[in-house]
């Protein structure tokens, strides 16, 4: 009954993971058709970078003709050069970073932030563009959170943010991110990005989706006689 794990590079040359819906309920279409892969020229998956980033792993993924890797200082294949060295408790100008350079990405209408550790199947992703492409108000999908008012005494207090691993947002959403919010002290990254969304966008105006797990995979991958592990050598 269940089907064994497949990975295909088809004709459009992406990396599909096809799984047995017994296993994980009813996956994704798998009957995308071209006009519907092309809808990913207009994605870009804003992907942060560090010194133990394994860029060969993910150019063989489909993800490889999106990607735009986030980088500390100029080097082959950066899209967003930043010009600091970043740490794990500078990440947050780092997100400062890109969500300034996306405001640029006008022939852009979906945005990916992925982290270096996680995979996002494809046709989720399609699935996703065809509902909220065109959509009439900014969407910020993920599996949001709140900041606690003890550890964001200011400008952060109590904003709603995405987790770490996966978001997912649009053109309207990034028109109207607050890219000079003030804050104290060093934050996380993904806090400081919802404050930007709540200070800028307004919450009440700002379409909040919960993200499908079952098509997202965090550190590792396992199913059948696969298991990856994607967070080997831990980061910063």
């Amino acid at each position: 009954m269940a089907t064994s794990l497949l990975f295909a590079a088809g004709r459009y040359g992406y990396w599909q993971a096809y799984t047995d819906a017994g296993i994980f309920g009813n996956p994704p279409s798998r009957s995308s058709t071209g006009a519907e892969y092309a809808m990913l020229d207009k994605l870009a998956v804003i992907f942060p970078v560090n010194n133990n980033t394994d860029m060969q792993f993910y150019q063989n993924t489909w993800l490889r003709n999106y990607l735009y890797p986030v980088c500390d200082w100029p080097r082959p294949g950066c899209k967003i050069v930043c010009n600091r060295t970043s740490t794990y408790r500078s990440l947050h100008k780092k997100t400062k970073c890109f969500a300034q350079a996306i405001k640029q990405f006008e022939d852009k209408e979906l945005f990916i932030k992925l982290d270096d550790d996680a995979l996002v199947d494809i046709d989720y992703v399609i699935g996703l563009i065809k509902k909220y492409q065109g959509y009439h108000k900014p969407v910020y999908i993920s599996d949001h959170l709140r900041t606690k008012t003890r550890d964001y005494p200011d400008a952060l207090n109590g904003v709603r943010y995405g987790n770490e691993k996966f978001y997912m947002f649009n053109r309207k959403l990034v028109q109207c991110l607050d890219i000079d919010i003030k804050y104290r002290g060093s934050r996380f990254e993904d806090a400081v990005f919802g404050g930007m969304v709540s200070n800028g966008c307004g919450e009440n105006n700002v379409e909040y989706v919960k993200e499908d797990d079952r098509w997202i995979w965090h550190k590792e991958y396992a199913n059948e006689n696969k298991q990856i592990d994607l967070s080997f050598i831990k980061n910063h």
